[in-house]
């Protein structure tokens, strides 16, 4: 009877070792499977929109080939096979056309003209896939990913080096860990945040819009997001390797990019804030030209902090290791050009000085033509390409308005509507819009069901308009880059007015990114604005370039030109189909929808130069 007792008892402990060891390879494997995506689920979810083939599951009449003439795989828009595009070489991972270090070097160093965009010629682009690096997933979801990218994403540990000691960024395991310090707040980002609220309306909807200028990692405008700020970064790209990619690997809006010959390319009046934390902008040279191109971009009442050299120079030119000659007047040429701004300062404390621009520069200037004042004569929104200039933007018909707080101002009618500034745009038709894009958002949700689940955090809107997409979108989850194409109206100072970023670009040449750093791609309208213009191949494989691997594609255009579009993006890795419009199948206007699939360098990389 011992004996069948002690045989039972080992019967059962067997059995709960096995169901521990079962147990234990289950939890393991699934912890593996959430490491390698930084959502934390499986990203096949991402590829539901498409992977049924021809029809969908998701929305009826969506076998819309059937209902038109040829076979849309095989011929491009000029009626030529389509080849398969082959992946770049594995050098090219981190390619960024516009930026590139090696033509940059070839172009004048003085005014940062070698940092500036100088983009490759038609004959020497890409006519290939670039490749994401091996071990690369998908990033994770914001909150969590403003303090970890994955090490596989970017694996330049340069930085923890450089900036070890000003805590920018830490490398622990297989992550980077992002602590939100930087030089000039070694207490992290929220306590230097806390000590600018102090003086600036940061936390009651003022300030909504923010520009950092030389931004390093991006610190400051990842902790102003939790105060609804959002925040234009940009860095050039230099020795401090990967600053905007690990920016955008974190979720935080970023383009490369340098205050340098040319004007930033933003609208007049945009930002509510505009931020230098030690950048090395060279403020008080060049007669105040940078500080003045910070005023063209400054809305009338924002406010301008400086951190760092020269301020408070009587107390730091010694651990600074300057002359305190050159210091000091370094300062007394800032504070000389502010006051020809009509920028009063409201704060110095420690090493950080506040000015404010005055809402009503009359009542600092009495007349157009006050003494030292040289006004710019040019559209201060034709920047595109366009020279910097020293000369004062004069002020708008609507400089003495006052901005509601966000987020009522994304929905209330912008100042340039009111005023009629938009030609051929009235109140009524900027409502209607509105209306029009809350449907068509309404719609996306329903075949891309995780498209407000956090999965995409970074997206961008090709051709913007009113900026309608993203505020129908509007989310603390994401965030929308808001392109207004140069062929197309000039909208973009409309959609700062309503709280929301956005850039001027030419989709004929390549956008000042690195590879893999958008979630979701919109575009309505885009093609047909570029038909004949330049090659639709070329701008599918800059919208392939930026995309994340299982990242998604939405376009909205007419039926002929989707078709052709669709052509050429077989010849691509992603699966894609076409949907009618939300109102039925009689409207010419549909939508194509894709997800990029996810490969990785050695995977069947042959490169084509």
């Amino acid at each position: 009877m011992a004996t069948k007792g002690n045989s039972g008892d080992n019967r059962t402990r067997s059995s709960i070792t096995i169901f521990i060891v079962v147990g234990l390879c289950c939890f393991f494997y699934l912890l593996g499977a959430w490491q390698r995506s930084g959502f934390g689920k499986g990203d096949s979810i991402a590829l539901e929109m498409t992977k049924t083939g021809g029809d969908c599951n998701i929305l009826p009449n969506l076998n819309f080939e059937t209902h038109h003439s040829g076979d849309a795989r095989i011929a491009d828009q000029s009626g030529k096979k389509v080849k398969e595009f082959k992946p770049c070489s594995a050098k090219y991972t981190d390619y960024t056309p516009c930026h590139d270090q090696k033509r940059a070097m070839t172009f004048p160093r003085n005014d940062m003209i070698y940092r500036e965009r100088h983009c490759p010629p038609q004959e020497q682009k890409l006519k290939c896939l670039i490749p994401a690096p091996k071990g690369y997933v998908t990033p994770f979801s914001w909150p969590k990913s403003r303090d970890y990218v994955p090490f596989a994403n970017a694996p330049y540990k340069a930085l923890t080096v450089e900036k070890a000691i000003q805590n920018w960024i830490q490398y622990e395991g297989n992550v980077f860990r992002f602590p939100g310090g930087g030089t000039q707040f070694p207490q992290g980002a929220d306590a230097y945040i806390d000590q600018l609220a102090a003086v600036i309306p940061i936390d009651n909807g003022t300030v909504r819009t923010a520009l950092d200028t030389g931004c390093g990692v991006a610190s400051w405008g990842a902790y102003l997001w939790k105060r609804n700020v959002v925040t234009m970064s940009f860095a050039p790209r230099d020795n401090h390797e990967a600053q905007v990619q690990f920016a955008l690997e974190r979720g935080v809006p970023a383009i490369v990019g340098v205050l340098g010959s040319i004007k930033m390319p933003f609208p007049s009046n945009a930002f509510d804030m505009a931020h230098c934390s030690r950048c090395l902008i060279p403020w008080g040279s060049n007669a105040g030209k940078y500080m003045m191109e910070v005023d063209r971009v400054l809305r009338p009442g924002g406010f301008w902090v400086l951190s760092g050299p020269p301020i408070n120079w009587k107390r730091n030119y010694i651990s600074w290791q300057r002359p305190k000659e050159d210091l000091e007047q370094e300062q007394n040429n800032i504070e000389e050009v502010a006051k020809l701004l009509c920028w009063e300062k409201i704060s110095e404390s420690g090493e950080t000085a506040i000015f404010q621009k005055t809402l009503n520069p009359k009542s600092c200037r009495s007349s157009e033509d006050a003494p030292g004042v040289t006004y710019c004569s040019q559209d201060p929104d034709d920047v595109w390409y366009k020279k910097m200039e020293t000369c004062v933007t004069p002020a708008s018909t609507s400089a003495d308005v006052e901005y509601k707080p966000f987020p009522e101002r994304l929905n209330a009618i912008p100042p340039r509507i009111v005023s009629g500034s938009i030609p051929g745009v009235s109140e009524e038709k900027y409502m209607e819009d509105n209306r029009q894009w809350k449907k068509h958002v309404n719609a996306y949700r329903k075949f891309n069901k995780i498209i407000d689940s956090g999965r995409y955090r970074n997206i961008m809107d090709m051709n913007a308009g009113f900026g309608g997409f993203a505020a129908a979108l509007d989310s603390p989850k994401l965030w929308v880059m808001n392109v207004v194409p140069t062929l197309a109206d000039n909208t973009l100072g409309v959609i700062y007015e309503r709280g929301l970023i956005g850039i001027y670009h030419d989709w004929c040449e390549a956008f000042s990114t690195y590879p893999r750093t958008y979630d979701l791609i919109h575009a309505s309208g885009l093609f047909s604005l570029y038909k004949d213009k330049c090659d639709f191949e070329d701008i599918l494989l800059e919208m392939d370039r930026i995309l994340r691997p299982e990242g998604a594609v939405i376009l909205r255009d007419e039926v002929d030109v989707l078709m052709k579009v669709k052509s050429i993006i077989g010849a691509m890795r992603w699966d894609a189909k076409l949907i009618d419009h939300e109102d039925g199948p009689l409207v010419p206007e549909k939508i194509l929808v894709a997800v990029k699939q996810y490969w990785v360098v050695g995977s069947n990389s042959t490169s084509t130069r």
